[in-house]
């Protein structure tokens, strides 16, 4: 056994006693998150006669919800959420829908992501697109703006939760197998039945001023969480070759130290590294894997503040392992050039000068 095997095997076993379930746990979990949110959603309704200035805070309040339902989903896709997998994958896709993802589309490529994070050769599937700096100078003039497009704040967090949840995940991936395609088309016609309800119900008007700011706020903290807790200054990426799965999970993934509020409000995926080394950790167990296993500690942390500096990260540098802005780039080459200009042999000049 070589010593990465060592390290899986000894991190492994210190992180096994937390990958139970608790039935307890996991029910109270469904009833603090789904009471709450739907109890939000008809006091948003309610305050609608009154201000939506009223309904835009609690909106506000309620997509936080949306998101922690969307962690309880994240441990269906796991089988860490129940003992059964039958009853992960029925509550699974109750929840997809309530997200608006479709349980086994999105189950295969996250599963994709954690065999592959941080793997460079084996990027596209599950995850962020990530160009590093010689990709990026040799790439066509489209390819660079198509990439610039994508990775500019307001599109990633502005655009991105529309195109994302409202279209790309309506439709199966090439290759799907019959359960995925089918799930896929089970949570479309729940989610035309749900939302045909609400709109019956209560007018098309109303539920669009609800469930708008809703969708919104929780798709674009959603992708806020998955992109900051891999896109940080000192993450890990290698070639396959030097690729580690211990290294990819402590040193990839983030712990994002949140206020106790919002870490309740995640799900407690602030402990990123602690679910990339042992994805069977169910939620409530992440923080005590991390506090009991000391080598847990090394990983990255990060908070609220030093967080908004990834805005700023476009490419990751193989030569010096860590995320720059475009302006650093542009720097390093300017400084190239004129250390290349300072080296060129000066022309002799006239006689006599």
């Amino acid at each position: 056994m070589n010593q990465q095997q060592e390290s899986i095997s000894h991190l492994k076993k210190n992180v096994a006693p937390f990958e139970k379930t608790d039935m307890k746990s996991s029910i109270r979990q469904l009833v603090n998150t789904l009471v709450p949110l739907v109890l939000l959603w008809y006091t948003a309704y309610l305050t609608l006669s009154v201000s939506y200035w009223i309904t835009l805070p609690i909106a506000l309040v309620a997509s936080g919800f949306v998101v922690r339902t969307f962690i309880l989903f994240h441990d269906c896709c796991h089988q860490s959420f129940f003992k059964s997998r039958l009853a992960n994958d029925i509550l699974g896709t109750i929840m997809g829908v309530l997200t608006l993802v479709p349980y086994q589309q999105w189950k295969h490529t996250h599963s994709v992501h954690h065999a592959t994070s941080s793997n460079l050769d084996k990027r596209g599937v599950g995850d962020m697109w990530v160009l590093t700096v010689d990709e990026y100078k040799s790439s066509s003039f489209t390819r660079r703006l198509a990439y610039r497009i994508y990775r500019n704040p307001a599109v990633m967090f502005g655009i991105g939760p529309i195109f994302v949840f409202l279209f790309q995940y309506r439709f199966n991936r090439k290759g799907a197998r019959r359960k995925e395609i089918i799930n896929t088309y089970v949570t479309n016609v729940s989610l035309v039945a749900l939302y045909s309800l609400l709109i019956w119900a209560i007018g098309w008007q109303s539920f669009l001023l609800i469930q708008g700011p809703i969708f919104f706020f929780s798709g674009m903290l959603g992708i806020w969480l998955f992109y900051v807790q891999h896109q940080f200054e000192d993450s890990y990426f290698e070639n396959e070759e030097e690729w580690s799965y211990v290294k990819a999970a402590v040193d990839g993934s983030s712990y994002y130290k949140l206020p106790k509020v919002l870490q309740w409000i995640t799900g407690n995926i602030g402990f990123h590294h602690v679910h990339h080394l042992s994805p069977k950790v169910p939620n409530y167990n992440l923080e005590k894997a991390h506090n009991a296993v000391p080598p847990l500690h090394k990983a990255t942390t990060i908070t609220l503040s030093t967080s908004l500096k990834s805005l700023r990260f476009r490419l990751w540098d193989e030569e010096n392992k860590t995320f720059i802005g475009y302006r650093e780039l542009k720097r390093g080459a300017t400084q190239q050039q004129g250390l290349m200009s300072a080296m060129k042999p000066k022309k002799p000049g006239l006689q006599g000068e």
